[in-house]
């Protein structure tokens, strides 16, 4: 009997890790590209968003979390864990300055010494399905299939056309690595990115059915050229002729309401660099209405293709297993292709057809300007390609599996950089590790956030602990609640963001001493990470 009992005893030890092994969480992390922080219905938005608002409001809405100020460098963050200059995208590829070619850190795609979140979580026996916008490189050894994704339909570059009249010219797909020639009659972009990854999710076969997965999902809408389907459009018809200050106003109100942002917090005021609405003429303000319209259709197509998959994995029962994280890239865009954009877009506004019946459709390209942004960003100060908070302040929010709903919305700074040792430790493997695929890989810089999903009174970063950012000359130092920001005029401001989110009172002449603290700080984070500051900046809204 004793012989027994101890033969049962070393049986059950044998097989525990294994059925732990079995049970470890899946992943979906999801990315929309240029989503504005209060446009989800969470957020304060009046934008028809029920999956994702469903989502958030049973998981933890993100007050505070934080991306690089566009889309390629926060993806090298989100993959590595770490710095984006570390990564390799210290600037966007295609925006590399002439000083910086060559540079370590500017090479323009992920580098092969860091690892991803798929090679991380593929050491660890997950499955790792890739689908969306990539735009960590172009080539094959850089594709999403060659960086630890097992699945993967990708367009390699930062944008396209939703419609996919672009494929071969100034879009490249690719799936499983190999280069497409062509797309499915009916493409678009929102629609076939998330069927490919349910179609990913469904293939189960063999020893599969037992494994976890860590599915990206990443949308290109809203990103520019705004285009939708006629249906999603006329939804808002007329939803938003009281123009972009009112919209706003709204947003506010709201987000007051929901607990998102305090009901004594001043928003900053926005940049009306193209006039206010007042001062459009009547086809203007026609013709900005509609934009918003296609804006909002994109959203909410966005989110019924969200619910397509929550409900497969709802009707294969992994949903009460999946961790659900939701993010934007950065802050909500505020190129005007007519005025501060057309020479960035000049290449695509020549032969395109933007008369207003015609706006929307994959023959138009066209974005919704300043205006329509700072709503989106509200109540915070300028937009994307900025470290303000406008423009590194993104919604975001963390559901499901384990996930405990909290009311209110979570304050504290957390950075896009987390998510890959939360996930890796979520899912029982070693964040700290230094090898992954037999290579040499650096370590990641963000901080888990397991201790705090457990704890909601436990902080992922100290009072103590800072975080730099740049990007286009503008830089940031963050420490507790106090942030230094250069928005790339060459002027460092102050702020305490806990009692002046919106950053409307520069505090650098009444705090001296913090100011040249962490003017200092900023100056070692930089010789750390590799900074090469532009010869000129390449990208202003």
């Amino acid at each position: 009997m004793k012989r027994l009992a101890s033969l049962l005893l070393a049986l059950v030890v044998v097989a525990a890790p294994v059925q732990a092994k079995e049970r470890r969480p899946n992943f979906l992390v999801i990315v929309a590209d240029d989503l504005g922080y209060s446009d989800l219905g969470a957020f304060g938005g009046e934008i028809r968003t029920p999956n994702l608002d469903r989502l958030a409001l049973a998981g933890i809405r993100l007050a505070g979390f934080h991306t690089a100020p566009t889309c390629s460098p926060t993806r090298s963050m989100l993959m590595s864990g770490t710095d984006n200059h570390l990564a390799g995208l210290g600037t966007m590829a295609e925006l590399i300055r002439p000083n910086q070619k060559g540079q370590p850190g500017y090479e323009g795609y992920l580098r092969r010494d860091v690892a991803t979140l798929a090679e991380r979580l593929s050491d660890g026996g997950y499955r790792t399905l890739f689908s969306g916008k990539w735009h960590l490189g172009l080539t094959p050894e850089q594709d999403p299939h060659a960086r630890g994704f097992q699945r993967s339909f990708a367009l390699l570059q930062g944008g396209h056309n939703h419609f996919g009249t672009d494929v071969g010219t100034t879009a490249t797909y690719t799936e499983q690595g190999k280069a497409l020639t062509k797309l499915p009659a009916g493409f678009y972009s929102s629609d076939y990115f998330a069927s490919r990854l349910i179609a990913f999710l469904g293939e189960r076969p063999g020893k599969r059915a037992s494994q976890p997965f860590f599915a990206y999902l990443a949308f290109t809408a809203p990103h520019w050229p705004l285009q939708a389907h006629p249906d999603d459009i006329a939804r808002y018809k007329g939803r938003y002729g009281a123009g972009f200050e009112v919209l706003r106003q709204q947003r506010l109100v709201r987000q007051r309401e929901l607990g998102i942002l305090s009901a004594d917090a001043a928003p900053h005021t926005p940049r009306n660099r193209d006039g206010s609405w007042d001062s459009l003429t009547a086809e203007q303000q026609r013709t900005a209405a509609r934009n918003m319209e296609i804006y909002a259709a994109m959203v909410d197509r966005l989110d019924q293709n969200v619910g397509r998959v929550i409900e497969t994995l709802r009707a294969s029962g992994e949903l009460d297993n999946t961790v659900i994280i939701f993010l934007a890239d950065n802050g909500a865009e505020a190129l005007d292709a007519e005025t501060t954009g057309a020479e960035m877009l000049g290449r695509y506004l020549k032969d395109a057809d933007n008369s207003f019946a015609n706006r929307g459709t994959a023959s138009s390209y066209v974005t919704y300007g300043a205006g329509w942004a700072q709503a989106a960003t509200a109540p915070s100060w300028l937009t994307k390609g900025y470290q303000s908070e406008g423009g590194t302040r993104t919604v975001a929010f963390i559901s499901g599996a384990g996930i405990p709903r909290r009311a209110g919305a979570e304050r504290q700074f957390l950075s896009v950089a987390d998510i890959a040792p939360t996930l890796v430790e979520l899912g029982g493997g070693n964040v700290r590790a230094t090898e992954v695929g037999g290579r040499a890989v650096r370590p990641v810089t963000g901080r888990s956030w397991a201790s705090w999903l457990r704890d909601p009174a436990a902080r992922v970063y100290g009072a103590e602990d800072g975080v730099g950012g740049e990007l286009f000359g503008s830089r940031a130092w963050r420490q507790g609640d106090w942030k230094l920001t250069d928005i790339g005029d060459g002027v460092w401001r102050l702020f305490n963001l806990a009692s002046d989110p919106g950053e409307t009172r520069d505090l650098s002449l009444a705090e001296p001493a913090r100011r040249d603290a962490f003017a200092a700080a900023w100056d070692r984070y930089a010789r750390d990470v590799g900074i090469v500051a532009p010869d000129a900046i390449p990208y202003r809204p």
